[in-house]
């Protein structure tokens, strides 16, 4: 409210100073405009930074809200009775099969139309509700995952062509393992079944397991690739499981090639005296024998085994109907190692001296894997030489080293079985 001593106050000031006034109270104006925009912009930011706040305080309420929901459903499974595994049987109808439950008794059950029937087969594993039994999921295969991964997904690239100095032994596996399942048509027309397996002996490094891996490579057929040994299990009936489940998983994928390298370790003579261990070999063994030729039939399966001692496999198994053929895979002669040494030396830099033949002579009584073993010491020789190209002299020292290696292990072999025979 304006006094009338202000108006007095006024008449009697000087224009300068009245013009002074004004000027101070534009500049207190102006000074109260700019706090009044700091003030502005200061709650505008706190107005952001709330909302800011709380949407990240709904946020995290949403996820306290799911990870509650998610714990009440993890408590309510918890809390809920367990499930009942059982085998179906027989399918009745649209609405009702038989089972056989893992505590042993048989049920007539009804299963949910929310469940794909074409898992409700026979065999299939499924979980039953334990008041009413019905079954309410259907359970993936019971399969050991080690037998899963037995399977040949990538093929080996090891063609028939990198194998040298096994020309029949190539035909007589091409007969037995490739036409069943390329022509079967053949065996139809001459009027008999083919040969459902064979057995690959001979010494170590001949080539039997190559000979497996370019099987593998050239059909188009599921490879099931385990070393027996892995059939040998430390609890009793583990071993016999896992055999009965790889013929399992090869009835699956069939046709199917199964490839059992070392068949000695679970194929040796039974003997009227053994060891706890020596019977679960044995049972082993025996469900081994079952699955190749026994009650049910075994399907469009081959099977390829393979061992450096045929003399000590039990005489079960080398009946006709289980391994139908014999393929010795020998020591390799003077023209095998020309073939072996060819395909091992065909990317080396070879001096112009370096002769094959004379080479092939000089390697008698080796196996494919030492002929190999003697062309990549060849080529060490050269490098620690700093030589780009192998010369006779290093094959020559590479063979020495390499059969005197030999040497040295059939001498250890010997003082071994004299000391523990």
């Amino acid at each position: 409210m304006i006094h009338m001593d202000d108006f007095n106050d006024l008449e009697n000031s000087s224009k300068e100073q009245l013009i002074e006034k004004v000027e101070s109270l534009q500049d207190e104006v102006e000074y109260l405009k700019e706090e009044k925009s700091k003030a502005k912009s200061n709650l505008m930011w706190k107005v952001r930074k709330l909302e800011k706040d709380k949407v990240l305080i709904e946020n995290e309420k949403i996820r306290l809200e799911r990870e509650t929901k998610s714990l009440r459903s993890e408590v309510d499974r918890f809390r809920s009775p367990p499930l009942v595994i059982a085998t179906i049987t027989e399918v009745l109808d649209e609405k009702r099969m038989t089972v056989k439950s893992s505590t042993g008794p048989s049920f007539l059950v009804n299963y949910s139309k929310f469940l794909d029937e074409k898992l409700l087969v026979p065999g299939s594993r499924v979980a039953l509700n334990q008041q009413t039994f019905g079954i309410v999921e259907v359970l993936p295969s019971e399969k050991d995952a080690n037998v899963s991964g037995m399977e040949i997904e990538t093929k080996p690239d090891i063609t028939y062509d990198k194998i040298g100095g096994l020309e029949e032994q190539v035909v007589e596996v091409k007969e037995t393992v490739e036409l069943p399942l390329t022509q079967p048509e053949l065996f139809e027309k001459v009027g008999i079944e083919p040969p459902k397996g064979i057995l690959l002996y001979g010494p170590p490094g001949t080539g039997k397991t190559l000979l497996a891996k370019a099987v593998a490579n050239e059909t188009n057929a599921t490879f099931i690739k385990i070393v027996a040994s892995e059939f040998v299990k430390k609890y009793i009936g583990e071993g016999a499981r896992l055999v009965r489940e790889v013929f399992e998983l090869a009835k699956e994928k069939a046709p199917a090639i199964i490839f059992i390298d070392e068949l000695d370790a679970v194929a040796a003579k039974r003997l009227k005296s053994s060891t706890s261990g020596d019977r679960e070999v044995q049972r082993t063994l025996m469900q081994l024998l079952a699955e190749l030729d026994g009650f049910e039939a075994r399907g469009d399966i081959g099977i390829i085994g393979a061992t450096n001692r045929p003399d000590i496999l039990d005489p079960a198994l080398l009946r006709p109907g289980r391994f139908d053929r014999f393929i010795e895979v020998p020591l390799p002669n003077i023209d095998g190692r020309r073939e072996i040494l060819k395909i091992h030396t065909k990317n080396m830099s070879l001096s112009e001296e370096a002769d094959i033949d004379f080479l092939a002579e000089l390697t008698d009584g080796l196996s494919g894997a030492d002929l190999k073993a003697v062309c990549t010491e060849a080529g060490m020789f050269a490098i620690r030489d700093g030589r780009d190209e192998v010369s006779v002299d290093d094959f020559m020292k590479s063979t020495d080293k390499v059969m005197s290696k030999n040497k040295e292990d059939e001498l250890f072999k010997t003082e071994a079985g004299v000391m523990f025979g």
